[in-house]
């Protein structure tokens, strides 16, 4: 159970983080085991990033696994969940990280592509939240989306992505209301955030001069969002939280 003493407000809470062996996944872990929080991480192919992963948060002096799960499929799940349940001891907090993102042309979107798209970035998170409920309930627990600025705005070239994540934006909100009073469910939305690929460098310059706070977000903007939900006041619930800079102003 909670655990507040030497500055660590999550001391003895457990989260689990779809996706969370690299990116803002990884962001994430990291600050809640600096809040005193045992992680379990779950990937589906990067094996050797989630092996270093909980190496990292190994070295924050929490409990930290890596759990294989493909969130599409029902079976992987029910197994992922059950598996960090078993190895944390329960579930306080769960962040609804893995997603999946495409560019396409609206008219060059496949069937195929459009229900990839909505089984990772929508089903996906309902999934692993239904598979955690028995846990979350008995905790009086948190769950954190991760929406997008895209569920926000209409960006022409990523229909498919932006009706899956406004319809987790959605979800979110319906969780709210299901799920309470025992569970408190909040999304963040971020907006151009840079994590240092060469190739967008152009793309995030061009951005940033857009962004009324004149630069784009960080990793660490993401994590602050993410502390902020996991310690807040469970009755903050329903809330999409953008972290854009203004951007979407």
């Amino acid at each position: 159970m909670m655990n507040q003493d030497n500055g660590k407000p999550l001391g003895g809470q457990a989260v689990v983080i779809t996706g969370g062996a690299k990116r803002l996944g990884l962001y994430s872990a990291r600050a809640l085991a600096d809040m005193g929080a045992d992680v379990a991480i779950t990937y589906r192919r990067s094996a050797r990033e989630a092996r270093a992963a909980v190496a990292e948060l190994l070295e924050r002096g929490v409990r930290a696994f890596a759990i294989p799960c493909d969130i599409t499929n029902e079976k992987s799940v029910r197994s992922a969940v059950r598996d960090a349940a078993k190895k944390l001891g329960g579930i306080d907090i769960l962040i609804n990280n893995a997603a999946n993102y495409e560019t396409a042309d609206f008219d060059k979107i496949s069937v195929k592509q459009w229900d990839a798209i909505f089984a990772s970035n929508t089903r996906g998170p309902y999934l692993v939240t239904r598979e955690s409920l028995k846990w979350l309930r008995a905790r009086q627990g948190r769950v954190i989306n991760m929406g997008s600025l895209g569920g926000v705005l209409p960006w022409p070239t990523h229909a498919h992505y932006c009706s899956s994540k406004a319809a987790l934006h959605m979800l979110t909100k319906v969780m709210a209301k299901a799920l309470a009073p025992e569970i408190a469910v909040n999304a963040i939305a971020p907006g151009m955030i840079d994590l240092g690929e060469v190739a967008a460098k152009p793309f995030m310059r061009r951005m940033a001069r857009q962004t009324p706070m004149r630069r784009n977000g960080t990793g660490d903007d993401i994590a602050a969002a993410v502390r902020f939900f996991s310690s807040a006041p469970s009755f903050i619930t329903g809330q999409i939280l953008v972290v854009d800079g203004g951007l979407s102003l």
